[in-house]
């Protein structure tokens, strides 16, 4: 037998013992491998089970599980799949701050499609008065400290969807006369105010704005 040939049967008896060295220690395919990929991109099976049926944390965390606002809330859902709390609360502070700094400062015009013709109407009283007495307003929003849903109503067969949401704010606001004169308030002083407004809106309809339909303090 010739040394070349000789030099190549002990290296594949290398090669086969290190194949089977690496067998051993790194053992065959299967078990939770990536799955390869296709066209460019993985596939999308997920590695873990998700557990159906289980509390959907857009709703437990901000009402409690079970609770009838968690029910009307997982309702909502289902009339429109793409609702979720979350946004909805994000959406609710946005609108908090333009309605009552509009209300504050006496012009309505930049929130028509935010509030309700019973809120406009239960506005009005209080601009007239301003007028009456020839004063403005001048409000400045410092800081919104709390945003909590309180309960949530849910009518099936109209799909009207009702969230109560409490509002904690800090503002200042003074009451100025006809030559701008400071008659009530100091606007060095911050003012907290709480309030509770509803929201309202048909589940599932085009209009994706919810209207504010009541207030209370």
């Amino acid at each position: 037998m010739s040394s070349s040939i000789f030099q190549l049967l002990v290296l594949a008896g290398v090669a086969l013992f290190l194949i089977f060295k690496l067998r051993s220690v790194l053992g065959t395919r299967g078990g939770f491998e990536k799955p390869p990929i296709v066209g460019g991109s993985a596939r999308t099976r997920p590695e873990f089970d998700v557990i159906e049926g289980g509390p959907d944390p857009d709703i437990t965390d901000f009402v409690e599980d079970g609770s009838a606002s968690a029910k009307a809330l997982a309702a909502m859902k289902e009339a429109e799949p793409g609702f979720m709390v979350a946004t909805f609360l994000e959406g609710a502070r946005e609108a908090f701050e333009m309605i009552l700094m509009a209300f504050e400062n006496g012009d309505l015009s930049e929130v028509e499609g935010l509030i309700s013709e019973d809120i406009e109407k239960s506005f009005a009283p209080i601009f007239i008065a301003r007028r009456e007495r020839r004063v403005t307003v001048e409000a400045s929003l410092v800081a919104i400290r709390d945003v909590t849903l309180k309960e949530a109503t849910f009518d099936a067969n109209s799909g009207l969807a009702e969230l109560t949401v409490r509002f904690v704010c800090e503002l200042t606001s003074v009451v100025k006369d006809h030559m701008g004169k400071v008659v009530e308030g100091d606007p060095n002083e911050i003012k907290r105010q709480k309030h509770a407004w509803t929201f309202a809106r048909t589940m599932g309809a085009n209009d994706p704005n919810w209207q504010l339909v009541a207030t209370m303090e």
